[in-house]
C-alpha cells in the first residue's frame, strides 16, 4: 500500500459504489410493490363503499319495512309472511304433491289386492255347507199309505204337530215336505225318518216323535250358536240372541249355508278392521248379527229392520245397530265399520261357489214379479228392483185413487207370495202422479 499526503489508496474503493446501486434497484422494487398495494387497496375500499351503499339502501328498506308492519295487525302480518313463503314453496309443494299421487298409483291397487286376498284368508272354514232337502225318501210304496193312514188322520196330525204340508207326487219313493221355515221342516224331516225307522206309525206316536225331536232340533241350534260364537271370538252374548245364532244351521240364502256364511263374513271383517285401524269389536259383532233378522219369523218387516229390532231389543252397541242397518245400503254409511260389514258381506256371498242361482231361474222371477203386477186393472207399469226385493208399479190415476192404492198394494203382494218363490220379502211400492196441463193465450 502507498501512502500520499493525508489520503489512502484501496483496490476495494468500488464496493460503496455497488452496493449503493443495489439498494436503489431494491427500493425501487418495494415501490412497486407498494403502489401495487395501493391499488388493490383502492379498489378493495371502493368495493367496499358500494357494498356500504347497498347496505344502506338494503337498511332504508327494512327500516320502511318495519314502519309499515308495524301497522299491521299480527293476523295482517302472519299473512303476508305465509303468502310469501307460499309463493316461493308452490312449485316444490306441486312436485311432492304430484310424486305423492304417482306414489300413491303404483301401490294403491297392490295394496288393496294385498288387504283382500289377506282379508279372504282368514274366511277359510272347515264348516262344509250341505244341502238339507224337504225331500224324504221312503223304502217302499206301501209306506204312503201307512204315512197317510186311515181317512188321513196320520197325515193330519203329523202336518198339525209339525207345521209342515206333506206333498204326495207322482215321483215314487219319494215324499215331499214343504214349509217357509227350515226349521220346522228339518224337524218334520227328521221325525218322518225316525217314524218310518220306527214303523209304528200312528197319531200318538207320531206326537211324541215330533215332540222328541224339537227338543233335539233345539239343542243341536243352542250348540251351532255356542260354536259360532266360539269361533268368531264373542262369548256371553244372551242365551237367546244365541240359540237364534244356531237357527243358521238349517237357513241357507241361494244355497249358500248362513252359518258358514257368517262366520265366514266375521272374519274378513275383523281382518279388515284390523288392516285398517277400524273398531274391531263393532264389525265382529256387526258382522255376527247382520243376518239375524232372516231367522226372526215371529214379526213383519225385511230381515234388516227385523235385524236392527232385535240388535236394539239385545242392548247392542249403536255402531253395531248402524251396521246392521246399512248393510245392504239401505241407508247411507255412518262410519267406517258399517262400510267393512257391507265388505265383508260382498266378499263372502259374491266369491266363487259360495252361491248359486241359475241365471234363467232369475230372470223367470223377475219376469213374473212384473207379470203379476200389471195383471191387475188400473196398473200402467211395474218395474221389478233391487234384484227383484222390490217392484214399483206405476197406476193409471184415472182408475185408481189415492185411497185405493193401499188395497191394490196389499193384493199385488198378497198374489206375489202366493205365486213366486222369493228371497226374503218384496216390497211393493205404488206410485199415483197426476198431471194438469193448460196454455195461458196471448191477449192481443
Amino acid at each position: 500500500m502507498q501512502k500520499t499526503f493525508g489520503l489512502t489508496t484501496n483496490p476495494d474503493d468500488d464496493r460503496p459504489a455497488a452496493d449503493f446501486s443495489h439498494r436503489e434497484a431494491e427500493l425501487a422494487k418495494r415501490e412497486g410493490i407498494l403502489e401495487e398495494r395501493e391499488r388493490v387497496l383502492a379498489e378493495k375500499m371502493q368495493a367496499t363503499d358500494e357494498k356500504s351503499e347497498n347496505l344502506e339502501k338494503i337498511r332504508k328498506d327494512l327500516i320502511a319495512k318495519l314502519e309499515k308492519s308495524a301497522r299491521m295487525s299480527a293476523e295482517e302480518a302472519q299473512k303476508v309472511l305465509l303468502e310469501n313463503v307460499e309463493k316461493d314453496l308452490a312449485a316444490e309443494i306441486s312436485k311432492k304433491i304430484k310424486e305423492a299421487e304417482d306414489e300413491v298409483k303404483l301401490h294403491s291397487e297392490e295394496k288393496a289386492r294385498e288387504i283382500l286376498s289377506e282379508a279372504m284368508l282368514h274366511g277359510v272354514t272347515d264348516y262344509v255347507a250341505e244341502f238339507t232337502t224337504s225331500q224324504v225318501e221312503l223304502p217302499d210304496e206301501q209306506m204312503k199309505g201307512r204315512i197317510i193312514g186311515k181317512e188321513g188322520r196320520n197325515v193330519r196330525t203329523f202336518e198339525n204337530a209339525t207345521g209342515v204340508d206333506v206333498l204326495m207326487d207322482e215321483t215314487p219313493g219319494v215324499l215331499i215336505l214343504s214349509s217357509f221355515d227350515p226349521v220346522r221342516r228339518e224337524i218334520a224331516r227328521l221325525s218322518l225318518e225316525r217314524l218310518i225307522k220306527d214303523g209304528r206309525i200312528q197319531p200318538q206316536r207320531i206326537e211324541e216323535i215330533v215332540d222328541s225331536t224339537k227338543n233335539d232340533v233345539e239343542r243341536w241350534m243352542m250348540q251351532a250358536g255356542e260354536q259360532l260364537c266360539h269361533d268368531a271370538n264373542v262369548y256371553n252374548l244372551p242365551p237367546e240372541l244365541v240359540a237364534m245364532l244356531g237357527r243358521f244351521k238349517y237357513r241357507y240364502s241361494y244355497g249358500q249355508n248362513m252359518l258358514q256364511h257368517t262366520l265366514e263374513e266375521t272374519r274378513i271383517g275383523v281382518a279388515l278392521a284390523k288392516m285398517l285401524g277400524a273398531n274391531v269389536n263393532i264389525v265382529r259383532l256387526a258382522c255376527l248379527l247382520h243376518d239375524i233378522g232372516k231367522v226372526a219369523t215371529e214379526d213383519e218387516g225385511t230381515h234388516i229392520e227385523k235385524g236392527v229390532q232385535i240388535a236394539k231389543k239385545f242392548g247392542m252397541p249403536g255402531g253395531v245397530v248402524n251396521a246392521v242397518a246399512e248393510h245392504h245400503e239401505d241407508k247411507p254409511f255412518s262410519s267406517v265399520e258399517s262400510i267393512l260389514v257391507y265388505i265383508a258381506d260382498a266378499i263372502s256371498g259374491a266369491r266363487p261357489g259360495a252361491r248359486r242361482e241359475d241365471v234363467e231361474d232369475y230372470i223367470k222371477r223377475i219376469e213374473d214379479i212384473e207379470k203379476i203386477a200389471t195383471s191387475f186393472d188400473g196398473v200402467d207399469k211395474a218395474f221389478a228392483v233391487s234384484a227383484g226385493r222390490e217392484v214399483r208399479v206405476i197406476v193409471i190415476p184415472d182408475k185408481v185413487s189415492d185411497d185405493e192404492l193401499p188395497k191394490l198394494t196389499h193384493e199385488i203382494a198378497e198374489k206375489i207370495s202366493q205365486e213366486v218363490v222369493v228371497p226374503g220379502q218384496v216390497k211393493v211400492t205404488a206410485i199415483r202422479e197426476v198431471r194438469a196441463t193448460d196454455f195461458a193465450l196471448s191477449a192481443q
